[in-house]
């Protein structure tokens, strides 16, 4: 379905980077595999996996320079076709008490690195009259949570970079869409749910389904290979007129 297309997938080496980059290859697309430091383990495994060309790349999404310097070395090979801008960071903390340099990382990944992202790869992509940018936004793009404003506040911004960009992008052959998944068993949540537990003296178990209760009508963990197939809908064929779209994978929670 997408063999011969050329996809980067940003915060890759594990978690919901690391599904969707799978749901890519499984797809037949060759990979650029990113993080803070290079992956070349995981791509590896990957390309051992699914018989695609993985390349692993390392960048500070926190400096433009970086960012700049690894398209420009990603670019001299060939276009990016699929750019999947995944990389997140998060703090827990009042807004009185939220450290400013916090604040400032997380404007720098959550969101000036998209559009450093997509700027840098739009011009190829608009030169082979193709493209696909898929913003992974959030749940809390929608709604607040407490001692999260970083979070809630770059992910509610995404959305409108997403439909800046779809109206700029609506006529050149490229779509771009954001995805919000809802609670995904990621490693920073699974922590959490452990520390609630050990604070509340209760089992992991019975927390985590309490948890997920209070939030997803479906009362269970929103499946990584899910958003990972929604990536690849998005990037074939059949996605070609979806854009500017934002796609709850949510268990009904934006819902109820």
């Amino acid at each position: 379905m997408l063999k011969g297309k050329r996809a980067l997938v940003t915060g890759a080496t594990a978690g919901l980077g690391l599904a969707v980059a799978e749901s890519l290859a499984g797809a037949g697309a060759n990979i650029i595999l990113h993080d803070l430091v290079e992956p070349k383990a995981t791509a590896d495994q990957l390309q051992s996996r699914f018989d695609v060309e993985v390349t692993s790349v390392a960048a500070d999404l926190s400096q433009r320079a970086s960012i700049e310097a690894m398209m420009a070395d990603l670019l001299g090979l060939g276009a990016i076709d699929i750019l999947v801008n995944n990389a997140v960071v998060r703090h827990f903390a009042p807004v009185e008490d939220f450290a400013p340099e916090r604040w400032d990382e997380a404007l720098a990944v959550n969101l000036s690195a998209p559009f450093h992202l997509i700027r840098l790869a739009l011009p190829a992509m608009k030169a082979r009259n193709w493209g696909r940018i898929i913003n992974m936004a959030s749940i809390y793009s929608t709604r607040a949570v407490a001692e999260r404003i970083d979070y809630v506040t770059t992910k509610t911004a995404i959305l409108g970079m997403t439909r800046a960009v779809a109206i700029e992008t609506a006529t050149s052959g490229i779509t771009c869409n954001a995805i919000s998944p809802g609670t995904l068993p990621s490693p920073a949540i699974q922590r959490k749910i452990a520390s609630i537990a050990a604070d509340e003296g209760r089992a992991v178990d019975e927390t985590t389904r309490d948890y997920l209760a209070a939030r997803q009508p479906s009362g269970r963990f929103i499946g990584m290979e899910s958003v990972g197939a929604m990536v690849v809908f998005l990037s074939s064929p059949a996605g070609q007129d979806i854009t500017g779209a934002t796609l709850p994978i949510d268990g009904g929670w934006a819902a109820a």
